[in-house]
C-alpha cells in the first residue's frame, strides 16, 4: 500500500456552492514551481462512472521507457453530482483509493483532466496534487476555459492558453494534423515542465501512454496477462 503525503484534507459532503468556495481557497495553495527530483515513474489516472458508482484506474509506467510497472483499480459510490468545473469532487475519492493501493510510488501524476486551465485555477490535477502531495499535470482532451491563437499542424508545436490576461496552460499538438491536448500545471511543477513531461510520455498517439494505459486497464477485456513481463505478477490491482 502506498503512503500518501497530503498537503490538505477536507470533508467530501459538500454542496456545489461550498465546493466552489473551497476551490477558490485551495487554489492559493497550489505550487507552480518545479519541486521534485528525478522522475523514474509516471502515473496516469482515469475515472469513469455509471449507475451511481465511480471507478478509478491508475497505471504507473517507468520513465522514460514508458513500460507498465504497476496498476490499481478502486470503485466507490458517487458522493457528488455532475457539475462542470467541480468534477474533482466527484472523481478524487476513488482516485485517492486507487493510488493508495499502488506498490510502486509515482514521481509524477498525469491526470486525465485540467490543472490550472480551469475557471478558478483549480482542476482535478491541482486537487489531486494537494491531496497526495505528488507533483501533478493536467492533460485534458478538451478546453474548459481560455482562448488561444492559431496552432501549427506539426507534432510538438504549442501556443499559450490564456484567460483574463493570464497564461493558464498550453495547447499542444501531440500528433501531426490531430486535435491538440490542453496541458496545464497541477501542483509542484511549472507549466514548461508540465508540457515537457506530457510530450515525453507521447509516442505514436494523441494521448500520452499514461492515459492510454489507464484507459486500457478500464477495458472489459483487460487481464493481468496483458502486462509486460516485469509486471505479470501484479495481481494486487484487481
Amino acid at each position: 500500500m502506498l503512503r500518501l503525503n497530503p498537503s490538505i484534507s477536507h470533508p467530501w459532503d459538500l454542496t456545489p456552492r461550498e465546493a466552489v468556495v473551497l476551490q477558490k481557497s485551495l487554489a492559493g495553495k497550489v505550487v507552480t514551481a518545479d519541486d521534485f527530483g528525478e522522475v523514474r515513474f509516471v502515473a496516469g489516472i482515469d475515472v469513469g462512472w455509471r449507475k451511481g458508482e465511480e471507478k478509478a484506474r491508475v497505471a504507473v509506467l517507468s520513465f522514460p521507457e514508458l513500460e507498465l510497472a504497476d496498476w490499481a483499480v478502486a470503485e466507490k459510490e458517487l458522493c457528488f453530482p455532475y457539475v462542470p468545473g467541480l468534477l474533482s469532487f466527484r472523481e478524487a475519492p476513488a482516485a485517492l483509493e486507487a493510488l493508495a493501493r499502488l506498490r510502486v510510488r509515482p514521481d509524477l501524476l498525469l491526470c486525465d483532466g485540467q490543472g490550472q486551465a480551469h475557471p478558478r485555477l483549480f482542476g482535478v490535477a491541482c486537487h489531486l496534487g494537494l491531496l497526495t502531495g505528488l507533483p501533478a499535470v493536467g492533460v485534458a482532451k478538451s478546453r474548459l476555459c481560455g482562448t488561444f491563437g492559431p496552432l501549427p499542424e506539426e507534432k510538438g508545436n504549442w501556443v499559450p492558453l490564456t484567460d483574463r490576461g493570464e497564461i493558464i496552460g498550453s495547447v499542444v499538438r501531440t500528433r501531426t494534423g490531430i486535435k491538440p491536448l490542453f496541458i496545464s500545471a497541477g501542483h509542484r511543477i511549472s507549466l514548461e515542465k508540465a508540457r515537457d513531461f506530457a510530450l515525453r510520455c507521447v509516442t505514436r498517439y494523441r494521448l500520452p501512454e499514461t492515459t492510454r494505459w489507464a484507459h486500457r486497464i478500464a477495458s472489459e477485456g483487460f487481464q493481468p496477462k496483458d502486462l509486460n513481463d516485469s509486471s505479470k505478477e501484479l495481481s494486487h490491482g484487481r
